[in-house]
């Protein structure tokens, strides 16, 4: 994160359901206890506010899309998401997002970079060689791009590897 960034605003860290808010969790649990937390989660998801271990309060927006959704349906839904991103991200004003990469980081990414802030991928553990979906869009907007197998790399140009952060 840039100078001026790193003492403004919360962090807002994006929960997907199962295993990318298992990853997310495992992250934050490693962040300093001085962030100031936020949670984005979509609206149907019932599991993963139960798995919060960190304090922080709690947003929810609609899916984007759901995989078996019709192309009308899917895009009225993205175009929602994308609207409530905006609309969380101008009143929350974070410094960063920090995602893993379930759908609805796209959204919240895009409404970052408008609002002039970081945002942070850690492509899910389970991508050892290739990148996930999410993974492939986040390169474009991510300020920090992680990848947690070196074989991973290769197919993103430019991420880090640290080993495995989740």
């Amino acid at each position: 994160m840039t100078e001026r960034k790193q003492n403004q605003g919360p962090v807002l860290v994006v929960l997907g359901e199962g295993g990318h808010t298992s990853e997310m969790l495992n992250l934050v649990d490693q962040l300093d206890e001085a962030h100031d937390l936020h949670y984005v989660l979509v609206t149907e998801d019932e599991m993963s506010e139960s798995r919060i271990r960190r304090p922080g309060t709690v947003h929810r927006i609609r899916r984007p899309n759901a995989k078996d959704s019709a192309k009308v349906a899917a895009i009225v839904q993205t175009a929602i998401a994308q609207l409530q991103s905006l609309w969380l991200l101008a009143r929350l004003r974070p410094r960063a997002v920090l995602s893993s990469g379930p759908a609805i980081g796209i959204p919240v990414a895009v409404a970052a970079k408008i609002f002039r802030a970081d945002v942070i991928f850690v492509e899910t553990i389970a991508r050892v060689t290739g990148l996930s979906m999410t993974g492939r869009l986040m390169r474009r907007l991510a300020d920090l791009y992680f990848v947690q197998w070196p074989g991973a790399q290769d197919a993103a140009p430019g991420s880090l590897y640290e080993g495995r952060l989740v």
